[in-house]
């Protein structure tokens, strides 16, 4: 809750460029003003203001905020110099979760003065960021998005994105110290480390710049459970639709995660969830149905990384996953991914019932809210007469389990 009476708190943008006038008089009149040491150096004339500089060897953000919170409601006048737009992964977010009333006159955000750099539009980029948060969703993400901007930070260095980046196929530019007198923007053989900070990472796809009618990346496909002849497969050897849709419901697939296909076969399940915007891994030991699981990615236009090797010892080295569907490899490789750390949510397909109560009990053991359901379905097909008859598909068995 604000304090009655407090005075809100000012934050302004900076962004290399000189204030307006009425931001300029904002700070001369301020009684306290926070910011970074570059930029309170930058602004000049703050009048009788109080200096609080806050980062690295000055006060800590969360002391910063402390001070003018008690300040503002002491009816202070208080300003706050950040970095382009403050509303934008900036400060406001945690000045108002604190209970501060703020007014922000942001700049431009690191992410359109980057685009801006390189001459490229950025309406159809998606930012993530890991600045002062964990690297996985971000770096989930960086790998599948067609355009995406990465906010880095110390922890998740610019280096760690643009290899990844590469990886991918990407385009990739690091822009470095915007708005400062040491500004660099380096793409292509130019762009080595070492990296400046503070820097923005670019990864855009060669030759896309598909206009949409919003801004973002999609991350709902048209369509899915989508008919098993979307995928080249051998002697039927595919997952089901019907057992594909609940699956996708218990994975719960979307940008920022990564999820493993085990004994993944023609890679129906990982298309699927790669088409979600997923960061996929699909693994198999049959060098053909590697092969064939190409491509069935090559043909619906999705990034999905294929390992080709048994579980659980292919397993090794893998990226952590956020979720898991298991579809062969036996009860080790369920006992392997349900003792992962990050595995949060798991599914097994089984179609032998022996396999189910062990399975159930391997995901229990380890913290898994379990469930189970066998599917039977029967498909309408065709009479000569015109009428129809049920035909039935193989039962499966589909044991999935969740993990706060």
């Amino acid at each position: 809750m604000t304090a009655a009476g407090a005075a809100p708190v000012v934050v302004i943008g900076c962004d290399g460029r000189g204030l307006p006038p009425h931001l300029a008089s904002a700070l001369r009149s301020a009684t306290l003003v926070a910011g970074a040491p570059r930029h309170l150096a930058a602004v000049g004339d703050v009048g009788a203001a109080r200096l609080l500089p806050v980062g690295a060897g000055a006060s800590s953000w969360p002391d910063a905020v402390a001070q003018m919170r008690s300040a503002a409601a002491a009816g202070e006048s208080c300003v706050v110099l950040a970095s382009g737009d403050p509303g934008f992964f900036g400060v406001v977010r945690s000045l108002r979760e604190t209970g501060v009333q703020v007014r922000s006159w942001p700049g431009a955000s690191s992410v359109a003065q980057a685009f801006g750099r390189i001459g490229r539009s950025w309406e159809d980029a998606t930012v993530v960021s890991a600045h002062g948060r964990p690297a996985a969703a971000a770096l989930a993400a960086a790998r599948v998005l067609a355009k995406v901007a990465v906010l880095t930070g110390p922890q998740a260095p610019a280096e760690l994105f643009v290899d990844v980046l590469r990886r991918a196929g990407r385009e990739v530019w690091v822009v470095e110290r915007l708005g400062e007198s040491d500004e660099r923007v380096r793409g292509g053989s130019d762009c080595v480390p070492p990296y400046a900070e503070p820097n923005v990472v670019l990864g855009l796809t060669p030759g896309d710049d598909d206009l949409g009618w919003r801004s973002g990346a999609d991350p709902v496909p048209d369509g899915w459970a989508l008919p098993e002849d979307a995928f080249e497969h051998r002697d039927s050897m595919v997952t089901k639709a019907e057992v594909r849709a609940l699956a996708l419901a218990r994975l719960a697939p979307r940008i920022g995660q990564t999820i493993w296909d085990v004994g993944a076969g023609s890679g129906s399940v990982a298309i699927e969830c790669a088409r979600f915007g997923a960061d996929v891994v699909a693994v198999e030991r049959d060098g053909e149905q590697c092969d064939r699981l190409r491509r069935n990615v090559s043909r619906h236009g999705v990034q999905v990384e294929v390992v080709t090797g048994a579980a659980p010892d292919a397993l090794a080295g893998l990226r952590s996953p956020h979720a898991v569907y298991v579809g062969g490899g036996g009860l080790g490789v369920v006992e392997h991914v349900a003792g992962l750390a990050s595995t949060r949510r798991a599914v097994i397909a089984l179609a032998a019932p022996e396999r189910v109560a062990p399975s159930m009990q391997l995901l229990q053991r380890n913290g898994f809210e379990v469930e189970g359901v066998q599917l039977n379905a029967a498909r309408l097909r065709a009479l000569p007469d015109g009428s129809h008859r049920l035909a039935a598909t193989n039962p499966v068995t589909l044991v999935s389990g969740v993990r706060s």
